[in-house]
């Protein structure tokens, strides 16, 4: 049975999903009165200038289950099955699109939630097309989805708190708030909600702390696959790849991805951060 990989937008994967033959659906930003798509029509840093300069903030949107059936009708005329993998259903109702536009495809669709977002929905695509590739059968590519889904770290960090405020995406960081003044909020993803992970006092400490997380993840782990992420700064995702590669961990490189106007929406600027999930 051929599988075909189906995919949203906030997988940050970019132009390599076409080198993959991965499908992207694009989720959506309504700002100042327009709504565009994911990556093709908006940039951060176009967020981020017109909320500086006034704008209101924007808000995000996900596809529709006609967007996902065009999706999978496409998918479909070159493979038997679609593995449609996407950010976590509590984060957002990208999920709930694509079960819906499944139905209508009967025993033809597995949607997966990811439980994660960005590089996290990245790896998973990333490591279900290496399976496939290597002749896995469906089932087994689910199994190791779920595995990973599990078993996998993930720190960022910010350079405010208050998108995620306004957004009503803060979750278990609403801890957070409040006297955060020179303080670096550390967070994760904990069952695809966004939590508190720590503080520090500056963006050294900060950076030191996510790396001790990295390296207590790691212990006892023989090959790890590391994936960073960031929107705004390529200068501190340089620093803290640097200072993660000085600590000595077998970790494999698999790629450094912008984060796109979706997830932007929600962290602010400044963000940096990593997945990792061992082999």
């Amino acid at each position: 049975m051929k599988v075909a990989i189906v995919t949203d937008s906030t997988s940050d994967l970019q132009a390599r999903a076409a080198e993959m033959d991965v499908a992207v659906v694009p989720l959506y930003v309504n700002f100042q009165g327009k709504i565009h798509k994911d990556w093709v029509e908006i940039t951060p840093a176009q967020i981020f200038q017109g909320v500086s300069a006034g704008a209101a903030m924007p808000s995000t949107s996900q596809p529709s289950p006609a967007d996902f059936k065009a999706a999978y009708e496409q998918a479909l005329q070159k493979a038997d099955h679609v593995l449609s993998i996407h950010i976590s259903s509590k984060l957002s109702g990208t999920v709930a699109s694509a079960n819906l536009a499944a139905q209508e495809f009967p025993g033809r669709i597995t949607v997966f939630d990811s439980l994660a977002a960005s590089m996290g929905i990245g790896m998973m695509v990333e490591r279900a097309k290496e399976l496939l590739d290597q002749g896995a059968e469906l089932a087994q590519v689910l199994v190791e989805l779920e595995r990973i889904r599990a078993d996998h770290v993930v720190r960022f960090t910010l350079a405010t708190l208050e998108y995620l405020k306004k957004n009503g995406r803060i979750g278990g960081a609403q801890a957070l708030l409040g006297g955060l003044l020179g303080i670096k909020p550390i967070l994760t993803l904990k069952e695809g909600r966004v939590e508190a992970a720590g503080r520090a006092r500056g963006e050294k400490k900060a950076l030191a702390e996510m790396v001790d997380s990295l390296r207590a993840w790691a212990e006892g782990r023989r090959k790890i696959r590391i994936y960073y992420l960031y929107n705004t700064e390529e200068n501190d995702v340089a620093a803290f790849k640097a200072a993660v590669a000085a600590a000595g961990l077998p970790l494999e490189e698999r790629a450094t991805s912008r984060v796109g106007g979706v997830i932007s929406t929600h962290t602010g600027p400044g963000l940096y951060g990593y997945y990792a999930y061992s082999l």
